[in-house]
């Protein structure tokens, strides 16, 4: 099975598309892709003040708050606030989107799908066995909160706070190891 680390550290930041902070790319389909033309994007934003999302028409959005106290996402006239024990919120890309911080700065994983080509799903897992669904395509583990040990075909691949290992679907069970948590997300072709 192919899998590849990519650490934290190494990510390049970018401009967000509206200008307004910058983010740090973990992957992007295909590959060289712009902001108008990738199937499925992973990233990973700081948010230092209040302010409008970038819109992103049809795209599908989840965002994971990954460190700092939280901030309410106002979509469309709705107000969901995000924190540690609700961290999460997908949304569409075409909805008027406003961030208003909590209590200081955050760092949020984003994860963007292109609607009628690709869908994803995120779910937060701990030590022990994960197996991915049978449509996936590619999956990220993203480590949250400190190590984690990721063993795949009897190797072991070691993350550090906020690194991501990419590896291709398989059925093999993925075998987790690690005092917190890391987020698993799932890609894979929109079959609606």
């Amino acid at each position: 099975m192919q899998a590849r680390v990519i650490r934290n550290e190494e990510l390049i930041r970018v401009p967000w598309k509206n200008g307004g902070g910058t983010t740090a790319e973990v992957a992007a389909f295909p590959e060289g892709s712009t902001f108008e033309t990738f199937g499925w994007r992973i990233s990973m934003a700081d948010v230092a003040s209040d302010g409008p999302f970038s819109m992103f028409s049809g795209i599908d959005r989840t965002l994971i708050v990954v460190e700092g106290d939280g901030i309410e996402l106002d979509v469309e006239g709705i107000a969901y606030p995000l924190d540690r024990v609700s961290p999460k919120l997908s949304f569409s890309g075409d909805d008027i989107t406003i961030g208003r911080l909590l209590s200081g700065p955050i760092r949020d994983l984003n994860v963007m799908t292109r609607r009628g080509q690709f869908r994803h799903r995120t779910r937060f897992v701990e030590s022990g066995v994960a197996l991915l669904s049978e449509d996936t395509s590619v999956a990220f583990l993203i480590a949250v909160d400190g190590p984690f040990d990721v063993t795949l075909d009897s190797t072991i691949h070691s993350l550090h706070a906020l690194d991501t290992l990419m590896l291709e679907a398989t059925q093999d069970l993925i075998l987790l190891a690690g005092d917190g948590r890391a987020i698993l997300v799932e890609i894979g072709p929109d079959q609606t």
